[in-house]
């Protein structure tokens, strides 16, 4: 049987797009000979729909769309993903289903069991759990189809109570075939090859994995779809943040005709997480990701230009540079905006790092407004001491500016926060925190200059005196970041191991950590999730993101 996989870039609720995409595929994977095509998760109306699931209307697109698809299975067989009504009065509405298509019509309907509803995941939220399993027949083949979760539960230490894989067994099924929507995280890769590997070796049958690809406002898919023999060779692997389309020659003794890539011996490690931060761990794949993720959330919502508050700073000088690969040189505006604070070098290493991008800057002073703020807030502050006011004052400035631009001429804000400062509160409301997507809201700022580095390692583009200098807000004369805060190095792998390991305080100072350090970071960053809730959408790039990811009360005593 030759099986192709079609790993896609779905848009959520463009049911027309989506449809088209999927009909052309199944065109290709026909002139490839192929007699089955396997889609992901939710492939018709794009994962995640949410609460897009509770409209009647949404369902009845979603099923307007599957009929179409059908109609074009007249001597191919067709796995779409897709939501299905529960007939039950009993239980949730809804099914999160894989329909196995052929000649016009759906011969076969698989719901998914397993519905995480944790991290980034509501699915019980939504959909019903599966309460009985059985294979689909299609040409002679008895196909175990499963969906997403439904073959993570193994291990010593198992999220759910039920293996659908153990029962789908019972049945004898030739091979398996699972259709995802599997998240991207800079740990994730190693893990989810080895989940699905763990699978053929405890099945003993091979494994036809479609994963989806593209960025949902904050959640990137990396796709990188696989297959394994019933050997547990990798036999192919699709590539990561791109779209592809591939046929695979499947015997009847489980084997592949495709070479074997990664022999059977070699099985990675299911560490979820490293124990301690490292910041150059997968760079590479998280540049990717946060290239796709701002070219997904231009293109999905319409959006043609960007706007970048250009500090001179680390955080700023990524933004742009990832801003402008993703983009565009031509659709990412700079803008320079220096104080009386701000030193020389900022606003020229500014004006270098766009010259080398050759993307279009400006510059706007922002010293005599803040001197009209501070005379017309005169009679009220009096003679108090310059202070946290009157360096927020600066931030809302800028931010007041740029976002006026971006009103002014379509422009999206891109924020420059990264996890560091989100996590402490390091950052002002409504000024360095507007923004309509934060690009490095999720990593660290040793992560931010790793990433640096790697950007300047393709070439030259960064200027280096951005990466060396030590970061400042430049809010006041002399102004260090570690005025404020612990230095980084120090500060980054605290908070890594109370954000992405859950480790308490104790425990976190049983690593060697100072203890009234520990405890002094933990406050900032409990006092501080009031802010982060009203901070805009965050690209995810971590086991453990702030925002959709991370629910934790804003008035609480924990740690405060």
């Amino acid at each position: 049987m030759k099986i192709a996989l079609a790993q896609q870039n779905y848009h959520i609720g463009n049911f027309e797009q989506n449809t088209q995409k999927i009909i052309a595929a199944i065109g290709e994977a026909r002139l490839m000979g192929a007699d089955l095509v396997v889609f992901s998760e939710l492939s018709v109306c794009g994962y995640p729909p949410r609460d897009f699931l509770d409209f009647d209307d949404f369902i009845e697109k979603c099923e307007a769309a599957v009929e179409a698809i059908a109609a074009h299975t007249s001597n191919i067989g067709v796995l779409i993903g897709a939501p299905q009504r529960n007939p039950n009065p009993l239980g949730k509405n809804l099914f999160n289903a894989a329909l196995l298509l052929h000649h016009g019509a759906v011969q076969g309907r698989v719901f998914k069991t397993l519905l995480p509803t944790y991290d980034v995941f509501d699915e019980y939220r939504y959909f019903e759990p599966a309460f009985e399993w059985q294979v689909l027949h299609f040409k002679g083949k008895k196909l175990a189809v499963t969906v997403c979760e439904d073959i993570w539960n193994l291990g010593d230490n198992p999220l759910y109570r039920i293996a659908p894989m153990d029962e789908l067994m019972k049945q004898q099924p030739d091979l398996m075939i699972n259709l995802s929507a599997s998240p991207f995280d800079y740990t994730h890769d190693e893990d989810r090859k080895a989940t699905i590997k763990a699978n053929v070796l405890k099945y003993k049958l091979p494994m036809f994995y479609c994963n989806g690809v593209g960025s949902q406002t904050e959640i990137v898919f990396d796709g990188a779809s696989m297959v394994f023999d019933a050997a547990a060779n990798l036999c192919g692997q699709m590539p990561m943040f791109a779209e592809s389309l591939q046929c695979f020659d499947l015997n009847d003794d489980g084997s592949i005709l495709q070479p074997i890539l990664e022999p059977a011996h070699r099985l990675p490690s299911q560490e979820l997480a490293p124990k301690t931060l490292q910041p150059q761990l997968n760079i590479g794949q998280i540049h990717q990701a946060l290239v796709l993720g701002i070219a997904d959330y231009f293109g999905k919502m319409g959006f043609k230009k960007a706007i970048v508050a250009s500090s001179g700073g680390i955080d700023s000088a990524v933004t742009l540079a990832l801003a402008v690969q993703a983009l565009g040189a031509q659709n990412v505006q700079a803008v320079l905006l220096p104080s009386a604070f701000s030193t020389a070098h900022s606003v020229s290493d500014a004006e270098q790092l766009s010259q080398n991008l050759q993307n279009p800057y400006t510059t706007l002073p922002i010293a005599p407004l803040f001197d009209q703020f501070l005379n017309t807030l005169a009679p009220v502050f009096g003679n108090l001491p310059f202070g946290i006011a009157e360096e927020n004052i600066q931030s809302r400035i800028r931010g007041n500016l740029v976002m006026a631009i971006a009103n002014k001429f379509g422009y999206i804000l891109l924020n420059t926060s990264n996890k560091s400062e989100l996590a402490t509160g390091y950052g002002t409301l409504y000024g360095d925190m507007a923004g309509g997507l934060a690009v490095l809201g999720d990593l660290y700022k040793q992560q931010v200059y790793a990433l640096a580095n790697f950007i300047n390692h393709q070439a030259p583009i960064i200027p280096q005196h951005i990466i060396t200098k030590p970061p400042s807000a430049e809010l006041r004369p002399g102004q260090k970041d570690s005025d404020s805060l612990p230095d980084y190095d120090i500060l980054d792998p605290i908070l890594y191991q109370y954000i992405e390991r859950h480790l308490g305080p104790s425990d976190i100072k049983a690593t060697g950590a100072d203890a009234a350090l520990v405890d002094r970071i933990l406050k900032m960053v409990n006092v501080n999730e009031y802010k982060r809730n009203q901070f805009c959408p965050i690209i995810r790039i971590s086991p453990k993101a702030f925002g959709v990811g991370r629910r934790v009360p804003i008035v609480a005593k924990y740690l405060t």
